[in-house]
């Protein structure tokens, strides 16, 4: 499979799974699941037929782990805008975690702290490197530090999913180590 169409059938599914199902007519149950079956049906009816080996390849080989296969189900592993409940449980932290972004948010982070936004959880990076690359999908990356650890202590509530992803519903800017 080349790699154009890697990322293609990747960011189908991301908008399908994560976003907007019902355009393409599927359901999700309450943990984000759907039946491999019913999603590669719905993308031949929509005009975007995926082979299971192409599915397989682009869940085998994200970079970011972005989907969990599990038996005859698939579904994103975290970023979703429709509302699921991942089920997962909650973990306690690293001492740090790490967030980024570009320089035109930091007057309303420094303000707000990290907020979901159009998602349910605030997503944060296991280290500066993964980061960075989240930051620079939308330009030149900063990359802030969040003292998780002291977050935990303060009562703040922490998920992992399966990709690695730390996941809270909120960074309020004292937990923040910004740039100056």
């Amino acid at each position: 499979m080349d790699e154009r169409r890697t990322v293609k059938v990747s960011k189908y599914l991301s908008k399908h799974l994560r976003h907007q199902p019902e355009r393409i007519g599927l359901v999700l149950d309450a943990q984000g699941w759907t039946e491999i079956d019913t999603l590669l049906g719905a993308t031949a009816a929509h005009g975007f037929p995926i082979t299971r080996e192409e599915l397989d390849h682009v869940v085998a080989t994200n970079d970011k782990k972005r989907f969990a296969i599990e038996g005859t189900r698939i579904r994103a592993s975290q970023g979703h805008t429709v509302e699921v409940d991942l089920d997962l449980p909650v973990a306690e932290p690293p001492a740090y975690l790490y967030h980024g972004t570009v320089a035109d948010r930091l007057p309303a982070i420094r303000a707000e702290g990290l907020r979901p936004m159009a998602r349910h959880h605030v997503h944060l990076s296991p280290d500066r490197e993964t980061a960075t690359r989240v930051g620079a999908r939308r330009g030149r990356p900063i990359v802030l530090s969040v003292d998780a650890g002291a977050m935990h202590r303060a009562g703040h509530v922490f998920h992992v999913s399966a990709n690695g992803v730390w996941l809270t519903d909120a960074v309020p800017p004292e937990f923040l180590r910004l740039p100056s």
